[in-house]
């Protein structure tokens, strides 16, 4: 009788070992791997009556694996990326049990054939100058929550930095006193330098206030409870800016506007103002030249259209509107505790 082994041991070796001591992936890749195993789990005991500690690696095999996409997306009503990011889970999982035991690389590699969906490359949302300007301008300023979502904004507009990135910066990140620049630590662990401009780094210095001398690992934007502001709080402070900027400016009405969008935006504009692509993918710290090319062919379109534009209109005016960027969880329990 051929030896069965149990999953759940290489699972737990797999998240602790592999995604952090070795490979040292970002919490949130750590997050999604881990949300994606609970949830083949969860199928396996629905639909085969198998607790998580009873699991084999035989079982979960590629037949088994597409009848888990199938759920994910007929059942869960999973969207082809979330469907595409479970499978690249599972397919790192078995990766990663092929290198520890060689009699299942042929198991696993079944495994790994198995090919993502393909998705249709949704367009890039970016604002115009005169929209981003709104946006920033929208805070209250007179109370502490507005002087904060300011500078949160306006760093987010300076830098392109995710909105963990922003979350994550610390006091020891800044250097805003000689050379203005950030220190920004993104997806991969991969350290990256933001120049800044005058005006937001003397916005942090007041907005820090006192705090500046304080430790260096202290959060840089934090919420009303003095808390270091999550990423999910940067989601709702733009949700709620939009809602005011759109009272003066109406074409922010309706658009889905997230903090991803000003990054998309801080892209668009630097390539605008004539920084070649080379820079604006170290500034947003792309691994691959491929994604920043893609904000070239958005301005590639922009530039069309106003081309198009002026043929119809016969006008001779010069536009010259052009910015310029430089303005001054048993198993289970394991899973979830992670």
């Amino acid at each position: 009788m051929t030896e069965q082994h149990l999953l759940g041991p290489f699972v737990r070796r797999f998240l602790v070992e592999d995604l952090i001591v070795d490979r040292n992936l970002s919490s949130n890749t750590q997050s999604s791997y881990r949300d994606a195993i609970r949830l083949l789990f969860i199928f396996i005991d629905e639909r085969h009556a198998t607790e998580p500690t009873r699991v084999t690696i035989e079982q979960v095999d590629a037949e088994l694996v597409r009848s888990f996409l199938v759920y994910l997306e007929d059942e869960r009503g999973n969207a082809t990326t979330t469907r595409n990011q479970r499978l690249a889970a599972l397919h790192s999982l078995f990766r990663f049990i092929a290198r520890s035991v060689p009699e299942l690389v042929e198991h696993a590699a079944q495994i790994h054939a198995i090919p993502p969906r393909r998705t249709v490359t949704p367009t890039m949302p970016y604002l115009e100058k005169h929209e981003i300007d709104s946006v920033i301008a929208a805070p209250d300023r007179k109370c502490s929550q507005g002087r904060r979502d300011y500078a949160l904004l306006l760093f987010l507009y300076n830098t392109g930095a995710r909105a963990s990135e922003a979350a994550a910066i610390s006091i020891g990140d800044l250097a805003i006193d000689e050379v203005l620049s950030v220190r920004i630590v993104g997806k991969g662990r991969k350290i990256r330098y933001c120049p800044l401009w005058t005006h937001t780094a003397a916005e942090l210095r007041s907005l820090l206030g006192a705090r500046i001398d304080g430790p260096r690992e202290a959060p840089v934007f934090i919420n009303v409870r003095g808390q270091r502001i999550t990423r999910y709080g940067i989601h709702t402070l733009v949700e709620r800016t939009i809602a005011r900027a759109a009272e003066s400016t109406p074409s922010l009405t309706g658009k889905r506007i997230s903090p991803h969008t000003i990054r998309h935006t801080t892209a668009v504009h630097l390539l605008r103002a004539g920084v070649d692509i080379n820079t604006i993918r170290a500034w947003l710290g792309h691994v691959s030249l491929e994604t920043t090319n893609r904000y070239a062919e958005i301005d590639l379109e922009t530039k069309a259209e106003a081309l198009e534009t002026c043929a119809i209109t016969d006008s001779t005016d010069v536009v010259d509107g052009v910015p310029l960027w430089r303005e001054d969880r048993n198993l289970m329990s394991f899973l979830v505790s992670l």
